[in-house]
């Protein structure tokens, strides 16, 4: 039997040891210091957790897993080292695995709040926020008053949904707290999705009298108001994918059925088979366009607002220099006559009104060079761009295309497409490549 369920317990200075020698990145005293404590107590499932985070820091993947299973199969009820190996699978992006065992270990510890935060984790990396809601809803079975689980409860109501009862839970929370910011402006929002801006004029104008200067409440009192802004505040979009970046790819790509990039490289790819050319990225997120094209002879410049999708994008090692900055103020700042290629591949879903943006882009291109974007597509019988209850804006096609003669493009070419996916229904838009006279 190991220490871990005996009260005799004579390794316990040395793991001890052996732990802060792993959190300094002294892995060879630390492997050591393992080893005298597996000659004095052998296969205890404490000495083979510290093995397989110690084989993680230093890179050897395929040793964690051995010892971390090792760690589950000498002790198979303790809950710490099967919840190391629950962790390490949803490290390396393999989260079915990882709610397989966050599962188990509810099951046994149906109370024990590390063991449900984890599975919630688990379950929002691997977009299954279903199983996130279910598990939130458990754990207020016994934390009924727990503050950061209904926070987290109500934006995944909201994001799927059902908001009848995400409005009700972010009230709850408003009520213990009439200036929780978190909560007001989620109610808010909740209820300009549900198509009832009018009903949060005051989560908004309360949101203002909290924080008089802050972009985003103004942005929202502003749509509940009846009013249409012309763009995002950078803020707003910063913290949106600031919050998605680490499950974009898995969540856009795979759950969404989004092939934008893959769609625009191949056409970048036919216009320039020798990949000799510069490249603008507005928007460059996670770097989908970049891993999609691989390495080209030129600059592959990322602009984005968020530092946590542009650490994502750099892991492809195809980008030569990222920005992180305001696509807008990015296009108003760049010289003209410079890149052959401008890419805005669901930006512009972000930004209402394009009379500034568009002409910039003209601006920057090198003479026969190419803009590619994409908008979804608003009704020809309405206004020129909509603010739809998803938050993004949509565009009429006529005036995409008007937008782009009028500012110089000397072909323009709109393609209907399916964008994406959303709540199993297509979002329906268009690409528009628009070329600059030679």
């Amino acid at each position: 039997m190991s220490a871990t369920a005996t009260s005799y317990d004579p390794i316990r200075t040395l793991l001890e040891t052996a732990t802060q020698q792993i959190e300094r990145n002294e892995l060879r005293e630390a492997a050591l210091t393992l080893n005298e404590c597996q000659r004095l107590w052998p296969n205890d499932a404490r000495v083979f957790m510290l093995a397989g985070l110690m084989a993680e820091r230093s890179g050897n993947i395929p040793a964690a897993f051995d010892a971390l299973r090792r760690c589950v199969a000498a002790d198979p009820n303790w809950t710490p080292g099967e919840l190391q190996l629950a962790l390490l699978y949803s490290r390396r992006g393999m989260y079915d695995k990882a709610i397989k065992h966050a599962e188990r270990l509810a099951r046994r510890e149906p109370n024990n709040a590390l063991v449900l935060a984890h599975l919630v984790d688990f379950a929002h990396e691997a977009g299954n926020t279903e199983l996130a809601i279910r598990e939130l809803r458990r754990g207020l079975e016994y934390m009924p008053r727990d503050a950061q689980l209904r926070r987290v409860l109500a934006n995944d109501l909201q994001v799927t949904g059902q908001r009848a009862e995400a409005v009700e839970v972010w009230g709850s929370l408003i009520a213990d707290n009439p200036k929780d910011e978190m909560a007001l402006l989620g109610r808010a929002t909740t209820l300009i999705e549900a198509g009832k801006p009018s009903a949060a004029t005051s989560d908004t104008t309360k949101l203002l009298e909290l924080s008089p200067g802050n972009s985003i409440y103004a942005y929202f009192n502003a749509i509940a108001h009846g009013l249409t802004p012309d763009h995002q505040p950078p803020e707003l979009n910063r913290m949106l994918f600031d919050t998605l970046a680490s499950s974009y790819d898995q969540r856009v790509v795979r759950g969404l059925h989004y092939q934008l990039p893959k769609i625009v490289a191949e056409k970048i790819v036919a216009r320039f088979p020798t990949k000799s050319l510069s490249i603008l990225d507005l928007g460059c997120g996670t770097g989908l366009l970049g891993a999609c094209l691989g390495r080209i002879d030129g600059f592959l410049i990322g602009v984005d607002i968020s530092t946590k999708m542009i650490e994502q994008a750099a892991r492809h090692e195809v980008y030569d220099r990222f920005h992180t900055v305001n696509m807008l103020d990015a296009l108003r700042e760049t010289p003209g006559e410079i890149y052959e290629v401008i890419t805005a591949l669901d930006v512009f879903i972000y930004t209402g009104d394009l009379k500034a943006t568009v002409p910039d882009a003209h601006r920057i291109l090198l003479p026969a060079g190419d803009l590619y974007f994409s908008c979804e597509t608003a009704p020809e019988d309405g206004p020129d761009f909509v603010l739809q209850s998803t938050g993004r804006y949509a565009h009429k096609r006529s005036y995409v295309q008007a937008l782009c003669k009028q500012v110089g493009f000397e072909d323009v070419q709109i393609e209907d497409m399916v964008l994406r996916n959303e709540g199993d229904e297509p979002v329906n838009g268009f690409l528009v490549t628009a070329r600059k006279a030679a």
